[in-house]
């Protein structure tokens, strides 16, 4: 009879790690299945913040819905999923010692009351509080990642996180193709310029629809924001994402791609107003009307689904 309860603990006390490393086995599959990112709910954010954790985590607290208007929120989104990505690729052993993940507010906003938050974004870092991968008692504190000293670039992130993690993060920020595009489009351009040049350099250097092109090409760059993007030295894009969300963002492929909408309207405009109304047959010249206006609309369709995507929550539209 004595035996008995002592038989009841050793069984409690098994069920009870087989609970914890179900747990554990449960963060490392949606971390997976999130790329690198665990979408947290109160629940899951108690248990990856348990007392008895034997590993560190990096949680996200933001609010991303279109109704808040946080643009430090979405800016820095980006940012936290490519570091967490970088994460994902470290041999398991470390990995799985080691959890990024996000609460938006409207999933948890019990969870930012009890931790006192009234703005978003933060980055909350809770270190291993057993286990194998605990550290000395002066390393493990929970602290919060400061903003304001650090900003919100994704390089700045992960070595600020890597004095913390398991291993250092293998973060490396994405090749920047802009540079090497305009460098090649600028000899490839030189490269047929200066062999027409050299047959015919007079004539090209005095033609004004060379130099009229030359301007309407260099305006249209500048205006899509070349040096707003150059300034801030923003990414050129980023993985399954080529539109940064609100006004004070832009990839570098933005400037691409609204310079060439741009330009493709300035043309249906002028083939509207220059083109059509020379076509001496009066069925072909209402067939290029109808044309030329269906492409207009659809390209400012394109270009206003822009805008509604980088002002997050514009309700209006053309086609798209």
């Amino acid at each position: 009879m004595l035996l008995l309860p002592g038989l009841l603990l050793s069984l409690l006390a098994c069920l009870g790690s087989a609970v914890a490393q179900v747990s554990h086995a449960e963060l490392v599959r949606l971390a997976a299945a999130g790329g690198g990112v665990i979408k947290l709910t109160p629940v899951l954010f108690n248990a990856l913040t348990a007392p008895n954790r034997e590993w560190s985590a990096a949680i996200q607290l933001t609010a991303l819905s279109p109704q808040f208007r946080c643009s430090p929120c979405t800016e820095f989104n980006p940012s936290f999923k490519s570091v967490a990505k970088a994460w994902s690729k470290v041999p398991a052993e470390q990995r799985d010692q080691h959890f990024f993940a996000t609460l938006d507010f409207l999933e948890g906003q019990d969870i930012f009351k009890r931790l006192g938050l009234n703005s978003a974004p933060v980055l909350q870092f809770y270190p291993a509080l057993e286990g194998p991968s605990v550290r000395p008692k002066s390393q493990r504190l929970e602290f919060s990642y400061d903003f304001n000293r650090h900003g919100f670039a994704a390089e700045g992130l992960a070595k600020d996180l890597s004095a913390h993690t398991p291993v250092p993060i293998p973060y490396s920020p994405p090749f920047n193709w802009q540079p090497y595009f305009f460098g090649a489009t600028f000899l490839l351009l030189t490269g047929i310029a200066g062999r027409f040049a050299w047959m015919y350099l007079g004539e090209i250097i005095m033609n004004r629809w060379l130099w009229a092109a030359l301007t309407v090409v260099l305006t249209l760059v500048m205006t899509s924001g070349y040096m707003f993007v150059q300034i801030r030295g923003m990414p050129y894009s980023q993985p399954r994402n080529m539109i940064a969300g609100g006004f004070q963002n832009q990839y570098g492929i933005e400037t691409n791609l609204v310079a060439a909408l741009y330009g493709l309207l300035g043309s249906a405009y002028l083939a509207l107003i220059l083109l059509v109304p020379r076509i001496p047959s009066p069925t072909r010249q209402r067939a290029s009307i109808y044309l030329w206006t269906g492409i207009v609309f659809v390209l400012f369709s394109i270009l206003l689904s822009f805008f509604r995507i980088k002002n997050g929550g514009y309700p209006f539209k053309l086609l798209l």
